[in-house]
């Protein structure tokens, strides 16, 4: 049983529209008995030769099936495909960034009625209304879902994205419009939504109530993080209370591009010890050598605390958002390991083998 906390959720009221649990599994044993030829060994005794026979077996090592540090027990995943989605309707469309802000970001809400089972860090699909150029419909695009598990109501039937629209001038001087993200970012309350999935356990939650969480993210890739956050300090559940440390690293270009600010800042003030929160604003500030500050510079001010919070096995980082950001951290990470002896490069491999690093680019 879960059940939501009041939260204040801060969207802006113009361009607005809204409608009136760790178990080891353990495979079963099976023991493979190999047969042998007899041997047969005299053995002297008392002064008489006994003749005795023993039949060697030999017993296969058990197989133990990898255990997982996330919340995967009853992970739904694909209920709903292409051939056969689940129509959902637009509850809530709302933009969240400043109308000065490079692009817009919507944040929407959408009916399921509960069909649509999905987990924190799992995705959906949305297949556009309308055809291709071929005449053929449009091909389902994938996003992150921007909300915990029991929605943004609290009731279990709805899920919600962050999405960007997609505008952009090509090589001809053409301007083009991501067909996908201008499809949603334009809906209507009561319009219908195809809908997929869900998909995905990359970056589902860790199990460990006291685990430290770093969540590294650029844009609207926040949208698994802020599904990560409701969960951990705007509800409420029987079975999970967060008593570690969650860190979220949000960089974006300028300040009005910062998504669910007000979200987060009120989670700070609420849980200070739980709950760090560091905003990289790369067109507004620098650090202090003058470089613009990406979400890679503001780690750097952190640089020998993540380090070390880095070589606990309760530490869990995820990354979402553009595909160029991980590089920029792996360059900070590759001379700190380096003063421990350590190759960054291998121990970043046995990090992603315990599940501990964890990333969603595009």
């Amino acid at each position: 049983m879960a059940a939501a906390v009041s939260a204040a959720v801060s969207f802006p009221s113009t361009k607005s529209t809204s409608l009136p649990s760790r178990t080891p599994i353990i495979a079963p044993e099976r023991l493979v008995f190999k047969k042998v030829p007899l041997q047969y060994r005299d053995v002297s005794t008392s002064g008489r030769v006994v003749s005795i026979r023993a039949q060697v077996t030999t017993e296969a090592p058990t197989k133990v099936e990898k255990i997982s540090k996330k919340q995967e027990e009853g992970v739904v995943v694909n209920k709903f495909k292409p051939k056969s989605p689940y129509i959902g309707r637009c509850l809530l469309n709302t933009k969240i960034t400043g109308d000065d802000a490079p692009g817009e970001t919507w944040h929407m809400v959408f009916s399921t009625e509960g069909e649509v089972p999905y987990r924190e860090g799992q995705s959906i699909g949305v297949i556009p209304e309308g055809v291709d150029k071929n005449g053929k419909p449009h091909k389902l695009r994938l996003y992150s879902i921007a909300s915990s598990a029991l929605g943004d109501f609290g009731d279990s039937k709805t899920v919600s994205l962050c999405v960007k629209r997609l505008v952009y001038t090509n090589e001809n001087g053409e301007l083009v419009k991501g067909v996908c993200s201008n499809f949603l970012c334009d809906l209507k309350p009561g319009a219908e939504v195809t809908i997929t999935g869900p998909v995905g356990k990359e970056m589902l939650m860790p199990k460990d109530p006291n685990a430290t969480i770093i969540m590294l993210g650029t844009g609207t890739g926040i949208a698994p993080f802020r599904s990560f956050l409701w969960k951990m300090f705007f509800e409420k559940h029987e079975d999970y209370q967060f008593n570690g440390l969650a860190w979220l690293f949000l960089g974006v270009p300028t300040s009005s591009s910062l998504l669910y600010k007000e979200e987060f800042e009120k989670m700070k003030e609420k849980f200070p010890e739980n709950f760090r929160l560091d905003f990289a604003v790369s067109r507004e500030q620098t650090n202090e050598k003058g470089e613009k500050m990406y979400i890679q510079t503001r780690m750097a001010q952190y640089a020998e605390e993540l380090w070390e919070l880095l070589k606990k096995d309760n530490t869990f980082v995820y990354m979402c958002g553009l595909k160029g950001m991980e590089k920029g951290i792996d360059d900070i990470m590759v001379s700190l390991a380096a003063k421990d002896g350590i190759d960054w490069v291998e121990y970043k491999r046995q990090l992603k083998k315990a599940e501990q690093w964890n990333v969603e680019v595009y």
